[in-house]
């Protein structure tokens, strides 16, 4: 368990982090390229009032609805790390809540996320990210891919006629 909890307090400071040294920056220096990204990602700083791309900005749903997902998610996590396995799945809620909590945090903090880097390919150059929300989709990914391969698995069980034994 608290390789986990460290694990995701780690990322969610470090998504913090990003965000502090970004907001002490003058806004005439953005958006500007990453150095070391060799024109892959861009630097930017924005600020989402709303949910993404700016969704209901102003309403009051913007702090009550990441708040409350938060906490279930957060509930969710505490019961998965009294359960003896279930790694994936442990890994997968730690990703996202590191996500959801440095975002909710900006949120009642700030009154905004921080969104700093665009990835320059394609359709992604107009999606300004943070690390949260990448936390946030690695963990839905984790956790979908994890859910998609326990289905298989009783689909081939049962299949071939084999129950699993316990």
């Amino acid at each position: 368990m608290f390789g986990f909890l460290t694990f995701g307090t780690t990322l969610t400071f470090l998504d913090q982090a990003f965000k502090a040294r970004i907001e002490k920056e003058e806004k005439g220096t953005f958006p500007r390229e990453l150095a070391i990204s060799k024109g892959k990602i861009k630097l930017y700083q924005n600020h989402n009032e709303g949910f993404s791309f700016g969704i209901l900005k102003g309403s009051r749903a913007v702090q009550l609805v990441p708040l409350c997902v938060t906490s279930a998610f957060a509930g969710a996590w505490a019961y998965l790390m009294g359960t003896r396995g279930r790694i994936l799945e442990k890994l997968a809620l730690t990703l996202t809540l590191a996500g959801g909590v440095s975002n909710l945090y900006d949120r009642m903090k700030r009154g905004y996320v921080v969104d700093y880097f665009s990835f320059q390919w394609k359709a992604l150059k107009k999606v300004v990210f943070n690390l949260g929300d990448l936390f946030i989709f690695a963990g839905a990914f984790l956790m979908a891919a994890g859910t998609a391969a326990g289905f298989l698995k009783d689909l081939i069980m049962d299949l071939y006629g084999k129950t699993e034994e316990k």
